[in-house]
């Protein structure tokens, strides 16, 4: 059931986004107001470069960050973070500060999504040796300072990628866990609708048996009696008769209606595969009266949307998955298709 004010649960993610942006003005801010407080005023050339360089860095960013997990292919993501990480130098070159180290930070917070863990890694590290490189450039910095500073850039880049990883990971042990949940509960939906059936055929069965086999045999007894007597007596025997004949076709009514009510709401299931998914967004295009079908033939197309959903999660990065059920020329069709990649 969709919430009526569409909310959504805080996803790691937004935290990255914001606090991203968040760290980014932060940055901008010292750049805005330092050409004021500079005893010479920068050149003009130099506060267009590090704000050209500052807008790039943030609209790279919020083009990665906008749809997480990543779903580019991996050299657009190195175009990006390659882009991120020109322009912080850029920035602090322009500058003259030390803009890089905190926007390495966001760099640093973002490899996760992008990149393998030991690319990650190996990204952080060359931020880190290229902001010693750097730091060691200033005239007032000796080397000792600039590896002081640049090993403390890359504690600090390390460890927002590891917490950055960490809610990732978090993320996905989530999503997972209610993929499992939507199958299982689409599963006890089905094997409440089996058992149900399993339910009715038993009753049929003992109402045909039992019930059926001694209205049968009262019937051949009263049969026989409407020759064994004579006036009123006769009357009422073959009144017990009719009713015994009466009562033995409305209990096999009864049972051949129990035996052909064997179908399942095929529909519900797919509806609690569905509910659990995070992403993609699935719509569902399912007929009540193409949804009920026997148990057998449930389960078969139960199983095949679930592979199909688990699919489109696993390969087809997409974000819309629509199911349909739908009559076709040889019975009940399954139909699914995505805006993925294929």
């Amino acid at each position: 059931m969709r919430n009526p004010f569409n909310y959504r649960p805080f996803h790691p993610a937004d935290w990255l986004r914001y606090g991203g942006v968040l760290l980014w003005v932060l940055v901008a801010v010292p750049l805005l107001i330092s050409p004021g407080l500079a005893e010479e005023p920068p050149r003009l050339l130099d506060v267009i470069g590090w704000w050209s360089a500052a807008l790039l860095f943030l609209l790279a960013f919020w083009l990665q960050v906008r749809r997480l997990p990543a779903r580019d292919a991996i050299w657009k993501r190195v175009v990006y973070l390659v882009t991120m990480s020109l322009a912080a130098v850029a920035v602090s070159f322009f500058s003259e500060g030390a803009a890089v180290a905190f926007l390495g930070i966001i760099i640093a917070s973002l490899l996760p999504w992008l990149l393998p863990v030991q690319a990650g890694v190996a990204w952080v590290i060359a931020l880190g040796v290229i902001i010693t490189g750097m730091l060691a450039t200033q005239p007032e910095v000796t080397w000792t300072i600039a590896m002081m500073l640049g090993g403390l850039f890359s504690g600090l880049a390390l460890f927002a990628f590891m917490a950055s990883f960490t809610g990732m990971r978090q993320l996905e042990a989530r999503n997972a866990l209610r993929r499992v949940n939507s199958e299982l509960r689409a599963t006890q939906a089905l094997l409440a609708e089996n058992t149900r059936i399993a339910e009715r055929v038993r009753i049929a069965r003992d109402l045909h048996d039992l019930v059926g086999h001694h209205l049968t045999a009262l019937s051949l007894n009263l049969e026989v009696a409407t020759h064994l007597t004579e006036g009123k007596a006769r009357e009422h025997v073959d009144q017990a008769r009719s009713i015994a004949r009466l009562l033995l076709s409305d209990v096999r009514e009864v049972v051949s209606n129990m035996r052909t009510d064997d179908r399942v709401d095929l529909a519900e299931a797919i509806r609690e595969l569905a509910g659990g998914m995070p992403e993609p967004e699935i719509h569902l295009d399912l007929p009540p009266d193409l949804a009920l079908t026997d148990p057998s033939r449930a389960q078969i197309l139960l199983r095949c949307a679930q592979e199909l959903i688990t699919n489109t999660v696993r390969h087809a990065d997409a974000r819309n998955l629509w199911i349909s059920l739908r009559t076709g020329d040889e019975g009940l069709e399954l139909v699914a298709r995505d805006d993925g990649r294929g």
